[in-house]
């Protein structure tokens, strides 16, 4: 995208499954895969075949094609449009043990106005809190038309039982939550079960019905590209909306090769599904260079289609500070420091 025309929204719309209840069920429905798909994920043979027979990453390839796309600039009339679409792209996050319902508001607040200076800032796509906060978010911003994303599963370990898990996601719904991130077992994941977890993210999108389901790979602990591209497909087969990279709480998190690998799997998924399923990196991403590198990186890798908040976002907290300073300096021809802007 060196040099590139202005980012354009995408209009395309994805499909999900009509809603079912994951708690009624013994077995999760398996989510309905085109008959070339059908038979792998039939049984954990099946599914260990088909992951293991994906292409393998060139770990060299991928991260110096990922260098070498991070050079790239955009034109300076491209800028504003580019600092509005990563604004736009944003879950404001808060996932601390200390929030309280004051903090949630305050962020609730900066979602509706990023910059209360400047009324035609870009609402953000979405905030994202614990599930017992999901129904203060929800008071807050009813009408606005932004997201209200929860964390859930036993987030960020994701170790406990499945009955727990599904009720931490049902409790999110309840409270308003029209997103739901869950985490996936890792442990379970590097040991090989993969049917096992195949079948929790099933379970959990089941629960989900036609709230959006972004499942979190933890790929800082995914330990190899090959491993992130089965995860990507294995959570892609049991019906998530989103792949999301990490729950930024495990180092390295949102990096550019390894969002090159799942913008890789969410593209081929298209290609050989006609799903069109949104990926969001979280986690590391600071500054408004650092989204504009990924966004290069969407364009790029899956194409100008993915360039909108309902295929792609960004999981994070200090990231909106930055661009609404580089959107200040865009506008004005001036430096606004931190101190000119607000904290959620």
């Amino acid at each position: 995208m060196g040099s590139p025309a202005p980012v354009a929204l995408g209009d395309a719309t994805s499909t999900r499954p009509p809603a079912t209840s994951a708690a009624s069920v013994a077995v999760p429905p398996r989510p309905v895969l085109p008959p070339h798909l059908a038979g792998v994920t039939a049984d954990e043979s099946a599914l260990r075949r088909f992951l293991h027979g994906l292409p393998g990453v060139d770990p060299v390839g991928v991260e110096s094609r990922a260098a070498a796309l991070a050079t790239r600039s955009i034109k300076k009339g491209s800028k504003l449009a580019a600092l509005d679409l990563a604004i736009s792209m944003v879950d404001l996050t808060t996932l601390e043990g200390a929030d309280t319902p004051g903090k949630v508001k305050s962020l609730c607040a900066k979602a509706r106005r990023p910059d209360p200076d400047d009324p035609s800032t870009p609402q953000v796509a979405a905030v994202c809190v614990y599930p017992d906060r999901v129904s203060i978010a929800a008071a807050e911003l009813a009408g606005t038309g932004i997201g209200i994303a929860s964390v859930a599963t036993a987030f960020p370990s994701g170790r406990s039982s499945l009955s727990i898990k599904l009720a931490d996601t049902r409790l999110a719904i309840e409270s308003g939550a029209t997103e739901v991130d869950m985490v996936i077992d890792r442990g379970t994941f590097l040991a090989g079960e993969y049917g096992r977890v195949f079948d929790e993210i099933a379970a959990i999108k089941a629960e989900c019905g036609q709230t959006r389901l972004k499942v979190i790979l933890e790929t800082g602990e995914l330990a190899t590209y090959d491993n992130v591209r089965r995860a990507s497909w294995l959570a892609m087969l049991a019906g998530a909306d989103f792949i999301k990279t990490s729950t930024g709480k495990v180092s390295p998190a949102a990096t550019l090769p390894v969002i090159h690998v799942m913008l890789q799997a969410v593209r081929d998924w298209r290609a050989a599904t006609g799903r069109q399923v949104a990926v969001k990196p979280a986690g590391g991403i600071r500054t408004a260079k650092d989204a504009i590198r990924f966004l290069v990186a969407v364009h790029e890798v899956a194409g100008a289609e993915w360039l909108d908040p309902f295929y792609f976002r960004f999981g994070a907290s200090s990231l909106l500070n930055d661009l609404i300073m580089q959107r200040r300096k865009q506008l004005s021809g001036h430096y606004w420091g931190p101190d000119y802007v607000t904290v959620a």
